[in-house]
């Protein structure tokens, strides 16, 4: 039986290989599902659907990368943060804010976070600051999707 694997936009193939663990952590199946979708070609990207979970999978899968919603620092309080860096060290925080909220991005990064991401959230500038978060730079061969069908 023949499979068809189709990708997105366009795959830089030492990312993809490179198995660089993000965690996208929010109560929001949608917001989750979406980043995973934008993020899933380059990165072992996992959907997580709480904070408690992501701690109990990080001691077994630690993240390279935590892709925070907004609204779970806002509910359990900034020190979330700092659990988050004492609990996954080598982890980069990036915390996902809505755009009319940037001063709370910068709220958090002074409470611990890397950096933060408004939204609307598009592909190419997701995966852009997730890949300057993780210290990766671009310039590797991106294959388009024509090319990538494999059958």
């Amino acid at each position: 039986m023949n499979e068809v694997r189709e990708m997105q936009i366009g795959v830089e193939m030492s990312k993809a290989l490179e198995n660089k663990r993000v965690f996208i952590v929010d109560d929001n199946e949608i917001f989750r599902a979406a980043l995973q979708f934008m993020l899933h070609d380059e990165f072992e990207a996992h959907e997580v659907a709480s904070t408690a979970i992501a701690f109990e999978k990080g001691k077994t899968q630690p993240p390279d990368l935590i892709l925070l919603a907004e609204t779970l620092p806002q509910a359990e309080g900034l020190e979330l943060l700092g659990k988050f860096r004492q609990e996954q060290p080598q982890a980069k925080i990036l915390v996902v804010v809505e755009p009319s909220n940037n001063g709370y991005g910068k709220e958090c990064v002074a409470a611990g976070a890397h950096g933060f991401i408004a939204k609307p959230l598009k592909v190419e500038f997701v995966r852009q600051k997730v890949d300057a978060m993780l210290g990766r730079g671009t310039g590797g061969v991106t294959i388009p999707l024509t090319v990538l069908n494999v059958r």
